[in-house]
């Protein structure tokens, strides 16, 4: 006798999560670019440009890319954004440079870098590092469309 296995399946498919990618050059410009493109993005997916999540996500954006221009760049090599907006409304911002041996730190002295990081870690719902093989890291946070996260 043979047994037989059901599998089911959702009538619709399920839909990837909408996403954005760009490569930007490590230069001041590329970071300015990458906050710009970021609220362009997110108010084409319904986050009201002028709402003080939207402004959290550019300014999470603007210190990922000065971090990534200022502590990861490689001659020739620029980042890379990534914006994906989870299905949870929770817009997660990647940023990927080339240099994984220069991790971020967080600092809380007035006169040592690491303070862009203390604002990320203000305005996002959380953030961290991982490795990008085979050499660099990607420094991603997760912000929330409304005031408080689910």
């Amino acid at each position: 006798m043979s047994e037989s296995v059901q599998v089911h399946m959702p009538s619709q498919p399920v839909a990837p999560a909408p996403q954005f990618t760009q490569l930007l050059s490590a230069t001041r410009h590329g970071a300015r670019l990458a906050r710009l493109l970021t609220v362009e993005q997110i108010a084409l997916w319904g986050w009201p440009r002028d709402s003080e999540r939207a402004e959290a996500a550019a300014v999470v954006v603007a210190e990922l890319a000065a971090n990534a221009v200022a502590h990861g760049r490689l001659p020739g090599r620029g980042f890379r954004l990534s914006l994906i907006l989870l299905p949870d409304s929770r817009l997660r911002v990647e940023i990927t440079d080339p240099r994984g041996d220069r991790l971020p730190v967080v600092s809380r002295v007035p006169d040592e870098g690491g303070r862009g990081l203390v604002i990320v870690d203000a305005l996002a719902a959380d953030w961290g590092v991982r490795p990008y093989p085979p050499s660099g890291k990607t420094v991603w946070a997760e912000v929330c469309p409304a005031r408080q996260c689910p």
